[in-house]
C-alpha cells in the first residue's frame, strides 16, 4: 500500500519552482543538445564507418531525448524554450569536411567535457525530476564514451597518456624546491597528476584547432572568419607550451588532428552553431586551465596556465561581441533587473 505522506512530499517537491541553478543547466543542456543534433546528423550523412555509425545515432538519440525531457519541464514551468539550434543550422547534404576518424574522437572528447559538466549539475540540482535527468543523462554519455573509447582503442588512434615508473616506497617532499625548481637548465621532473593535465588540454587544444580550421575554410563571413584562423593560431600556441613541457620532461606528446579536417568549402553549419560551438569549446579549456592550475604544484605550469587562461578569456570576450554583433547570441535564464524595472515604472 502507497504511503499517502511520501505521495504528498512527492507532490509538493514537484511543484518547487526551478532554481537558477538547475533552470541554468537545463538551458545549457537543451542548446549544447540542439547543436549536437545539428551535428550529428550531419555525420550520420557523411560516415562511412560501420564501427562509427552507431556512435552517432547513440549520440543523436541521446541529443533527442534530453531535448523532450527538458522540453517538458520547462513547459510545465511556463519557462520559455530555447530557440537553440534546428535543421536551418545544418546542411547535412554539404560535401565531407571531417574525417571518420576526427568523428570517432570528436564523439570520445565532447563526452569528456560533457561528464566534467552533468557531474556538476547533479551537485546543484535539488528537485528530484532534474536530478534524476542528470543523472540518467551522466550514465547514458558514460557509456556512449566507453563505446567511443573500445572504437579507438580497435583501429588504434586511442592516443594513451604517457606511462612513468610506477613507485616503489613513499616519498615525502623535504624541500620548498618541489615547488620552485622551475629556474635554470634542469627542473624537478612532472607530476602524474601535472602531466594528465597537460595531456588533456594538448587535446582540447588539438581538437579545437582541428574545428577552427575547418570553420574557417567554410565561413563566408570575413570577420568570423578572421576569429576561426585567431582562434586556430592561439591553440596552435598553447598545444606548443605544453608540448614542449611533456618533451622536456622526455615524454612524448598527443598528435595533432590536423590531417583529418578535409578539403570542402561547402558549410555544414550556420555562422550561429560554429561560433556557438567555439565559445563552448573555450569556456571548457577555461575551466580545464583553472582545474590544472589548482592542482599542479610547480610554480612554472601554475603561471603558465593563468597567463594562458586570460589570453583565452580575451579571445571568448572577442567571440560575443562578435555574436552580438550579428545578433547570434540567444541570451540564457537571468535575474530580475529589479532598477530597470523602477526606471521603466516612473
Amino acid at each position: 500500500m502507497a504511503n499517502p505522506n511520501n505521495d504528498e512530499k512527492e507532490m509538493t517537491e514537484h511543484n518547487i519552482p526551478l532554481t537558477a541553478s538547475e533552470m541554468g543547466f537545463l538551458w545549457t543542456q537543451y542548446m549544447n543538445d540542439s547543436l549536437a543534433i545539428c551535428v550529428m546528423k550531419y555525420f550520420k550523412n557523411i560516415c562511412e564507418d560501420k564501427e562509427i555509425l552507431p556512435l552517432i545515432e547513440n549520440s543523436l538519440s541521446i541529443a533527442e531525448n534530453d531535448i523532450t525531457i527538458i522540453t517538458e519541464i520547462f513547459s510545465k514551468e511556463d519557462c520559455a524554450i530555447p530557440v537553440g539550434f534546428t535543421d536551418k543550422d545544418v546542411n547535412v547534404n554539404a560535401p565531407r569536411l571531417f574525417s571518420d576518424v576526427f568523428i570517432l574522437m570528436y564523439i570520445q572528447k565532447l563526452e569528456i567535457i560533457a561528464m566534467a559538466s552533468i557531474g556538476i549539475a547533479i551537485g546543484v540540482s535539488a528537485r528530484s525530476d532534474v536530478s534524476e535527468f542528470f543523472r540518467n543523462l551522466l550514465i547514458s554519455v558514460s557509456k556512449l564514451h566507453d563505446k567511443a573509447r573500445k572504437v579507438m582503442l580497435s583501429k588504434g588512434v586511442y592516443v594513451r597518456p604517457p606511462q612513468i615508473p610506477i613507485p616503489n616506497k613513499v616519498d615525502y617532499v623535504d624541500k620548498q624546491g618541489f615547488l620552485f625548481d622551475f629556474l635554470g637548465s634542469h627542473k624537478r621532473a612532472l607530476t602524474a597528476i601535472e602531466i594528465t593535465h597537460l595531456y588533456i588540454n594538448i587535446q582540447t587544444n588539438a581538437m579545437g584547432k582541428a574545428l577552427m580550421t575547418g570553420f574557417a575554410q567554410v565561413c563566408k563571413a570575413e570577420d568570423i572568419k578572421q576569429f576561426f584562423m585567431e582562434g586556430k593560431k592561439i591553440s596552435n600556441k598553447h598545444i606548443n607550451k605544453f608540448s614542449s613541457t611533456l618533451t622536456a620532461g622526455d615524454l612524448p606528446a598527443p598528435m595533432s588532428w590536423d590531417a583529418h579536417i578535409l578539403d570542402s568549402t561547402v558549410a555544414p553549419f550556420s555562422d550561429k552553431l560554429m561560433m556557438f560551438h567555439t565559445t563552448t569549446l573555450i569556456a571548457a579549456g577555461i575551466g580545464n586551465y583553472g582545474t590544472a592550475a589548482g592542482t599542479c604544484e610547480r610554480m612554472d605550469l601554475n603561471a603558465l596556465y593563468t597567463r594562458l587562461s586570460a589570453e583565452i578569456a580575451l579571445y571568448a570576450e572577442d567571440g560575443a561581441n562578435l555574436m552580438i554583433k550579428h545578433a547570434l547570441l540567444e541570451e540564457p535564464p537571468k535575474a530580475a533587473d529589479h532598477q530597470a524595472l523602477v526606471n521603466k515604472n516612473k
